[in-house]
């Protein structure tokens, strides 16, 4: 089953995929007339067409159904502006001579009717509440209609992801709907079939823009300081400043409204100069160590995320504090992203539901105790199993990103060469560790956030080749979170897996 932000992720990603969702849409509406002639050989049928997809889907199911020289009669409740309706609507509007076109301006006008076969096409998976006029009087004299009723993806008046009427709802002989149930109708005992209508299978495995556009928030207009993510940075060293920077500001590019970057004294000072972005909190010592918990505990509380490891080096005292954190992490189920050295400090520890690990091959080896298949199918495999026996979210990096929850996974192929630079994993752990803060699954804040990483890297390539710094990847992660679709044109690699 799926639900209507997952499929609409995937019908975008479909057509940047190059698949477009007006070919979806024709393979949907022909899917429906094969239903219909294949069970009832109609003479004459009438389509009741509302807004949106549905609409647009009903309206080729009823030149296909002309075309089989059915008599048809399209009821249409009101102007529809989805821009392949549109066509599909211009392309039947000179059909008078098989399709007897009708305007609905008037709840009134419309009678309970008769034919061999009624098409619901009016209220589709973006419907949510209780329907209202046209459509409130519309479902009623649809139901009481005479016909084979076959409503389109599901029935009108249901909410696609819940199943909840609030009012009058269409009762079908059949529902046709496209690629997969949606999950509303798991409540219902109707007569379903699935009709697969040329979705890759690409448009769900990869990662692509529809899945920034559906899944990362607009800010609410009303939305005050913190509602769009705390985010705790845990990392530096008496060595190592950079990497905790990187994280932070990418968190800040990203979106987050407050992230603290928790250093040893010295380190954070160095850090605080960076940036006047950066708020910065002064641990004491040299480096990161078990004295530090006490003063770490409120900061860890109060943040919506916390992001440990960029830069705390491998000090015994860091790896002992890196062990102690993660515990503290694991007994609250906070939501983290544990990256780089605190990875390596905690080497075969069982993990927790929300938390993220980003290992590149050689952090696989060290944490896991075994090498990373270098057969892209063998390493699907071989991460789907490690996730679900450490229970965590694992993000492996390299030519082609692997992600699994255990459960699922995904994979994405926005990188570039230039992303071997060093820092581009840090500036990651920021995009995934924000998404993580702004309450996207795991999983999604993973996958969503190295396609983000990755492309605004391979944006930054377009421009400079293979001398991109990690800064220059900082500065395009807005570039590809306001535009994903034109961003993700500039992606280099096309084919990078062979059977």
């Amino acid at each position: 089953m799926i639900d209507t932000k997952r499929m609409r992720a995937i019908e975008i990603n479909s057509e940047a995929f190059g698949v477009p969702t007006l070919l979806l849409m024709e393979n949907a509406g022909r899917s429906v007339k094969d239903e219909i002639m294949s069970r009832t050989k109609p003479k004459d049928a009438i389509v009741f067409v509302g807004h949106g997809g549905k609409g647009g889907d009903g309206l080729v199911a009823a030149r296909h159904l002309a075309g089989e020289g059915v008599k048809v009669k399209v009821i249409t409740l009101g102007e529809n502006k989805h821009k392949d309706a549109v066509l599909n609507f211009n392309a039947i509007e000179d059909m008078d001579y098989s399709i007897d076109l009708i305007e609905i301006k008037d709840p009134s006008d419309l009678k309970p009717l008769e034919a061999d076969v009624l098409v619901d096409a009016m209220l589709g998976t973006g419907f949510r509440g209780k329907p209202r006029e046209p459509f409130a009087t519309a479902i009623k004299v649809f139901n009481e209609s005479k016909g084979y009723k076959v409503s389109i993806d599901l029935p009108s008046g249901i909410d696609a992801d819940t199943g909840e009427a609030q009012g009058e709802y269409v009762k079908p002989d059949l529902v046709v709907t496209f690629h997969d149930i949606k999950k509303g109708l798991a409540k219902y005992n109707f007569n379903v079939i699935v009709k697969k209508i040329g979705i890759p299978p690409e448009a769900e495995i990869y990662v692509g823009p529809g899945d920034v556009i559906v899944n990362v928030k607009k800010r609410d207009y009303k939305s005050k300081k913190g509602d769009n993510g705390r985010v705790l940075v845990i990392g530096g060293s008496y060595t190592f400043t950079g990497a905790p920077t990187l994280s932070a500001l990418a968190s800040l590019r990203t979106g987050a409204d407050l992230v603290y970057v928790a250093s040893p004294e010295e380190t954070a000072k160095i850090i605080a100069g960076y940036s006047p972005d950066l708020i910065t909190i002064k641990l004491s010592g040299k480096n990161i160590s078990p004295q530090n918990f006490e003063e770490l505990k409120p900061w860890i509380d109060k943040a919506d995320v916390v992001i440990i490891g960029p830069g705390m080096g491998l000090a015994e005292e860091t790896i002992e504090a890196s062990k102690l954190i993660v515990n503290y992490l694991k007994q609250n189920n906070k939501p983290a992203v544990i990256d780089a050295d605190a990875l390596k400090a905690i080497s075969g520890t069982k993990l927790y539901s929300n938390a993220i690990i980003t290992p590149h091959a050689g952090e696989f080896k060290i944490f896991f105790k075994e090498e990373a298949e270098k057969e892209i199918r063998k390493r699907i495999q071989q991460v789907i199993e490690k996730a679900k026996e450490y229970n965590c979210t694992i993000l492996l990096k390299g030519y082609v990103d692997v992600i699994s929850d255990g459960k699922d996974f995904r994979l994405n192929k926005t990188g570039n060469p230039g992303m071997t630079v060093g820092g581009t994993g840090d500036t990651l752990t920021g995009v995934v560790g924000t998404l993580l803060a702004q309450k996207l699954s795991p999983l999604d804040a993973a996958s969503i956030g190295v396609f983000i990483n990755s492309l605004a890297g391979t944006l930054a390539y377009s421009e400079l080749g293979p001398h991109i710094t990690p800064t220059d990847v900082l500065n395009k992660i807005p570039v590809v979170l306001n535009d994903p679709i034109e961003s993700f044109k500039k992606k280099i690699y096309k084919r990078v897996i062979t059977l």
